[in-house]
């Protein structure tokens, strides 16, 4: 069985969110301290396929043996992942620690003493719970370094990440990395399909006390409620922020020598402005540091999709590519006026990140004051498309048929949904296209695919200056209705620098 640790041994006590804050206001009151590594040798040399044959048994997990609908299994720190944190679980006589222990886990063929590992701790943990048959509890939840979480509902496969808080980041500063240091998860009841996990964030600017309610199912929903405390102000406070990968795709094809056409956990970041307007961008990787945003006064939504669901888009039946979720975030209450940052980042391969969004407030909290936040996530499969709207469905860019190669960059982006289906055969809808300077618009067109049924939009624009981006909209209209949300594309500089 595992061990545990009564907080107060003997004393009923209740425990919640106001616990959770009464430690970070404690904290944030004090200088920050970072994390005090200190990993035996064993442990700091391994390297990462190493670490990942060092296994949690299953049959030691958290509420199996009570035969209760979800269960917790823990990660072993390492290299990678070097610092603990501490985990907790909530039951009727107040909180408990989760104790570590080596025979909680099978260190497969690394030849590592137990006894040097003694109160090494857990470096994260996973929640299990039954998504896909009735029979087996599937992994839906990892909380897994810094303040990293990922999450999938049915079919799914992990793809992008979560944070509880991006601070300062894309600043000439430098970012400001925060970390969960303890976890209190409540004790399901039999009946129960949701799991409430608190959790303590710390960093250099900053502490937090959050709340997770995660209800696991065909798209796993989370709702995400936090009290920050400052330690100092924050130059850039980025809320609900999103970390996912593109390499290449469609509208940026990868290398010749690679079998695959795409490669992405998402293919474009989606926004639901507030004003009736949804925005699209396709997710590009570039040459170097990318920082756009979006502005909004009544933000109703963003997120990071991989609406691209073929196999044939990827043909890696190993990554999945095609089954990895979107997250959509939806603000609770009003966020007021401020702006989704979308950053692109270079990546020579698959195995960065390089993709990040999260809301930024037009007005920095005072961090004399505590800072409320909530949001609701959704982890999903069919990804949040725009109301009334017809959408983007894919963007391709190329040179297309030319006699003489001219430098101009073509584009080709199609449209579906009913707004489109709908219209009548006598329609003539209009494409809208602006671009942000930097190019010439040489040619536009709009026509009905048979074939698909959707409509195409082809763009042919002349870029003035490689070493500056090109800012393109497009909208489809009719008797100056709009019919589609706006594709919004970016063309990165040619040049590797400023």
């Amino acid at each position: 069985m595992l061990c545990f640790a009564f907080a107060v041994p003997g004393v009923a006590q209740a425990f919640g969110i106001k616990d959770v804050e009464a430690r970070a206001r404690t904290l944030a009151a004090d200088s920050y301290r970072a994390p005090a590594t200190k990993l035996p040798a064993e442990l700091a040399a391994i390297d990462y396929d190493a670490l990942r044959d060092i296994r949690f048994k299953p049959e030691r997990a958290t509420w199996r043996a009570e035969k209760l609908p979800f269960e917790l299994m823990y990660f072993h720190p390492g290299k990678n992942f070097p610092d603990a944190v501490r985990i907790n679980v909530v039951e009727p006589r107040g909180p408990r620690r989760v104790e570590f222990d080596t025979e909680l886990f099978d260190y497969g063929r690394n030849k590592i003493d137990p006894k040097k590992l003694r109160n090494v701790g857990f470096s994260g943990f996973r929640v299990h719970y039954p998504v896909n048959t009735r029979n087996y509890k599937d992994e839906v939840l990892v909380f897994l370094g810094a303040s990293y979480f990922r999450s999938v509902g049915k079919g799914q496969v992990y793809g992008l990440s979560a944070r509880g808080l991006a601070i300062n980041t894309a600043v000439p500063s430098g970012e400001d990395f925060a970390r969960f240091t303890e976890f209190w998860i409540d004790r399901p009841g039999r009946a129960d399909t949701a799991l409430t996990i608190y959790a303590l964030l710390d960093s250099k600017h900053l502490t937090g006390a959050y709340k997770f309610v995660v209800t696991p199912g065909t798209e796993t929903v989370i709702q995400v409620s936090a009290k920050l405390y400052f330690r100092e102000a924050v130059a850039k406070l980025g809320i609900a922020p999103l970390n996912s990968m593109y390499f290449f795709g469609d509208n940026q094809p990868g290398h010749r020598d690679d079998y695959r056409p795409e490669v992405h956990d998402s293919d474009g970041l989606s926004v639901s402005v507030g004003n009736g307007e949804w925005v699209w961008r396709p997710l590009v990787n570039p040459k170097r540091l990318l920082v756009t945003s979006f502005a909004s006064t009544q933000l109703q939504g963003f997120g990071l999709m991989q609406r691209d669901r073929s196999t044939a888009s990827y043909e890696d039946p190993e990554a999945l590519y095609e089954r990895r979720p979107s997250a959509w975030v939806e603000p609770g209450g009003k966020w007021g006026p401020g702006r989704v940052e979308l950053v692109q980042i270079p990546t020579p391969d698959e195995t960065n990140d390089n993709i990040v969004a999260y809301w930024v407030p037009d007005k920095a909290p005072d961090p004399k004051k505590p800072f409320d936040l909530a949001y609701t996530m959704r982890w999903q499969l069919d990804g949040r498309l725009p109301t009334g709207r017809a959408w983007v469905v894919q963007t391709r860019r190329g040179r297309g048929y030319v006699k003489q190669p001219d430098g101009d960059l073509n584009f080709v982006v199609d449209f579906d949904g009913p707004p489109l289906r709908e219209l009548k055969p006598e329609a003539k809808p209009e494409p809208f296209v602006e671009l942000g300077g930097n190019a010439q618009l040489r040619e536009k067109n709009l026509f009905l695919n048979p074939v698909t049924g959707m409509w195409r939009l082809t763009v042919r624009v002349k870029r003035e200056d490689a070493a500056k981006p090109i800012e393109m909209r497009a909208q489809i209209r009719e008797s100056g209705k709009v019919l589609t949300e706006t594709w919004s594309y970016i063309v990165p500089p040619e040049s590797e620098k400023p």
